[in-house]
């Protein structure tokens, strides 16, 4: 079994986006999962960069992961969501190795062989995102054997194309996770997720009705020196930043649909492209000027040391606003043509917007920044 070492030049990049990109228009559209994208990007040995190198992996660490996505992003963020999630599992089992040996053995042979996503399962219909706060009511009981998993997810981005789940839990008064393969008996997918952006990142609810897993499978997450166990999630860390990073690739694929269009559009009574015009390169230029304002965040807090870490949530947040300023300037300087099912800027519009809802979002990033420089702890 060999992981392919991934060729991380601007150019190799480059070339997978544009691959990724030819079939994004075709799944948004139908909302399956993006399988062409996926092997595209798993035959470029992307969905295992982060793999460790104890494990025969290249072991890229998190500046590369974020070029990596935001190349995937660029083309098809669907197929970067997922492997935001995929790459971040793979991290956190180089980091810490906590995955039962047999089922990690067998995700690296799947990975060699195609695709092999992964998602941490975490978020519930009644209990909404972890990182809020709560526990979830998704269980595991002792068995002479191991565990039974019985419970209701939502917010399961993969659907029926994840190989593992790893699954949030608590077991009698422990709160972890269990690591589940996906074609296990009792697992059932609900076709809920119909959704204005990311529509091909099959984000479904999922239910597990019975099912036996390993005394290894459960992995405890330990609970803070008060007692209290916190969402790993809450806070912002430097493997984290994969998701903004995608978006960065969705504001410079609208970037792109911009000049594009202005370029090729000229009207009658003009009689050139739009692209002449000073106030359509003053558009230009201040989409520019967002998404070079968002890629100089993101690499700049990942080229910092270890002082810049109780910042990470807020930068994550100015990421956030920086992208969806560039699609939204857009938008609005073409109007209706954007709008336009038959514009990509449209489905870019519809994508970026999905930066506001990974954690940790807007309100709760602020709220923790003000309290760390209001009310500092003794």
């Amino acid at each position: 079994m060999t992981i392919t070492v991934p060729e991380l030049t601007d150019e190799a990049l480059a070339a997978v986006t544009a691959e990724v990109a030819e079939t994004a228009a075709e799944y948004d559209r139908s909302g399956e999962v993006p399988l062409r994208g996926l092997e595209v990007a798993a035959k470029a040995g992307l969905l295992t960069a982060t793999v460790g190198h104890q494990y025969g992996g290249p072991g890229v660490g998190p500046l590369d992961t974020a070029r990596i996505l935001a190349a995937l992003g660029e083309g098809d963020p669907s197929v970067a969501l997922i492997a935001a999630n995929t790459l971040m599992a793979h991290a956190s089992q180089a980091a810490r190795p906590h995955w039962p040996q047999a089922y990690y053995d067998d995700v690296l042979a799947r990975s060699a062989a195609g695709p092999a996503p992964i998602n941490a399962i975490r978020a519930e219909p009644e209990l909404g995102a972890p990182a809020r706060g709560g526990v979830p009511k998704t269980a595991i009981r002792r068995t002479s054997s191991g565990w039974v998993l019985d419970g209701h997810k939502a917010y399961a981005t993969g659907g029926t194309a994840l190989a593992y789940h790893l699954v949030w839990v608590v077991a009698g008064d422990r709160v972890g996770h269990v690591v589940v393969p996906g074609d296990l008996p009792g697992i059932t997918w609900l076709d809920t997720w119909d959704h204005l952006g990311l529509r091909a990142s099959n984000t479904h609810d999922v239910t597990y009705t019975s099912v036996e897993l390993p005394e290894d499978a459960f992995v405890e997450i330990p609970r803070g020196p008060d007692g209290v166990y916190r969402d790993p999630a809450a806070t912002a860390g430097p493997g984290s930043f994969g998701h903004p990073a995608l978006y960065i690739g969705v504001a410079r694929a609208a970037r792109r649909a911009f000049v594009d269009f202005a370029r090729a559009r000229v009207p009658a009574a003009l009689g050139k492209p739009i692209a002449t015009l000073e106030r359509i390169q003053v558009v230009a230029g201040e989409i520019d000027l967002q998404i070079a304002q968002a890629e100089t965040l993101l690499h700049g807090a990942l080229l910092r040391d270890e002082t810049v870490l109780p910042q990470l949530s807020v930068i994550k947040v100015a990421i956030g606003r920086a992208v969806v300023a560039a699609v939204q300037t857009a938008v609005a300087a073409l109007g209706n043509p954007a709008l336009s099912r038959h514009n990509p800027l449209e489905r870019h519009l519809r994508d970026v917007l999905c930066v506001r809802v990974h954690p940790p979002q807007e309100d709760a990033a602020l709220v923790a920044a003000g309290k760390r420089l209001l009310l500092p702890t003794p």
